[in-house]
């Protein structure tokens, strides 16, 4: 880090022996799994400063932004819409949420068959290591699913400004009018919050903000296709957690810039790996920092990644918000109609998200799917066998795996990992 923060974090209220156990233990595996890779594009020496300050000098610029009076909203999904926290003067931030940590003390809260992803957001909360969580004026929970629904009760009592969205479990029409009207509850909550109106001029900017983030994202996704791939899936992985923490307009001029060396190295048939390497998507629940436990199983077993259909990934950015409206309804119901394509697997039925895994098979030439589930996430471990049926019949070679954050599988994971890129060779 750049400069000692300690007493930044003291004054959050870190438990600051277990925050600097926490950050030793990141930064080795940083050291080890993205540090270590050979040919990495320079660009991404911006991404390796971020995560270097990433409970450093972030955090800092959030705080000076709450000394001039700006509201700082932490979120756990995608389904929050940016644009709306934008409109209305506060920034809106990821949550951690990608780790185990203080597990014995989450497990006297939550069954230990919880989600891993649940526990984690707990565990951070519990053994007082998130400063994201720590400095935030507000909260926002979603019930996206029944483990989630639940902890959120319980998640309550031990924060202090928690607001729980509500979301619909069918692409009907009654759900995307409950949407509808989450989202406009979730405006007026913002605004109260902030003491700012959503204007219609504050919200095309919004939207103008967002949209130029996730444009960044999408041209680099479509470099991904090329031949031998131009970055590798860990690399792009980790834009993509930088995506839910990162000054928005820094973020989409460091991405634009990586993305013009990409197209050099495309240009000039430059590669991480080999033009032969077998090519891999990946698929299922999202990875928060600092799960990269597969994606590095996969890359250093003869495999590269080029593509992640995940809420952290193209799930999550796919789909620009229509900006042609005038009016404050107009734009807002522009919102409501990007946020409800989001094909999560709480939806049910749910045939757009297998379109889309075989959708992004084709665009990014993959030879095979890893579907990649947390133990006990209901919704993705339940669609994952249908998925894996449904690519086998399209002869889209599959694999399934369902892990947790541990490394105690590790061992086990690449034995399977690799017997799958040996026969996709």
């Amino acid at each position: 880090m750049s400069q000692d923060y300690t007493k930044m974090w003291e004054k959050l209220g870190l438990n600051l022996e277990a925050h600097d156990a926490l950050l030793s233990v990141l930064g080795k595996a940083y050291q080890d799994i993205y540090l270590a890779q050979k040919n990495r594009p320079q660009g991404m020496g911006y991404f390796d400063f971020v995560m270097s300050e990433v409970h450093g000098l972030r955090i800092k610029e959030l705080l000076d932004e709450q000394a001039a009076g700006r509201k700082i909203i932490g979120a756990y999904c995608v389904f929050v819409p940016e644009e709306i926290a934008l409109a209305a003067e506060a920034t809106l931030v990821g949550l951690c949420s990608g780790a185990d940590f203080a597990a014995d003390e989450v497990e006297k809260l939550l069954p230990r068959n919880t989600c891993a992803l649940i526990k984690s957001s707990f565990g951070f909360k519990l053994g007082k290591v998130c400063p994201y969580l720590e400095c935030a004026d507000m909260i926002v929970g979603e019930n996206t699913c029944d483990g989630k629904k639940k902890s959120y009760e319980t998640l309550n009592t031990l924060v202090k400004n928690l607001y729980v969205m509500d979301l619909p479990q069918k692409k009907s029409d009654e759900g995307k009018a409950l949407l509808k009207s989450e989202y406009y509850r979730f405006k007026e909550a913002v605004e109260k919050l902030t003491g700012a109106a959503v204007t219609a001029e504050s919200l095309r900017k919004s939207i103008e903000t967002v949209n130029s983030k996730r444009k960044a994202i999408h041209r680099l996704a479509r470099l991904r296709s090329a031949s031998p791939a131009p970055i590798s899936g860990l690399d792009a992985l980790l834009a993509n957690q930088v995506y839910f923490y990162d000054n928005p307009a820094r973020f989409t001029d460091s991405v634009n810039k990586i993305c013009d060396e990409l197209e050099k190295r495309v240009e000039n048939k430059v590669g991480v790996f080999p033009e032969n390497t077998p090519r891999i998507l990946l698929s299922g629940c999202p990875m928060a920092v600092p799960n990269w436990k597969l994606p590095w199983i996969i890359e250093t077993s003869g495999a590269v990644i080029v593509g992640e259909e995940s809420c952290v990934g193209e799930r999550g950015t796919r789909n620009l918000t229509d900006d042609s409206g005038t009016t404050v309804d107009e734009m807002m119901e522009a919102i409501v109609e990007r946020y409800f394509k989001v094909d999560c697997a709480i939806f049910t039925p749910n045939p757009d998200r297998l379109s889309h895994i075989a959708e992004m098979f084709e665009t990014y030439k993959a030879d095979g799917v890893i579907h990649y589930g947390l133990q006990f996430c209901q919704p993705y471990l339940m669609e994952a066998i249908p998925v894996e049926k449904a690519l086998e019949a399209k002869n889209i070679p599959t694999l399934r795996i369902d892990t947790d954050y541990s490394m105690e599988d590790a061992g086990q994971l690449k034995t399977r990992v690799e017997a799958f890129v040996e026969l996709l060779k």
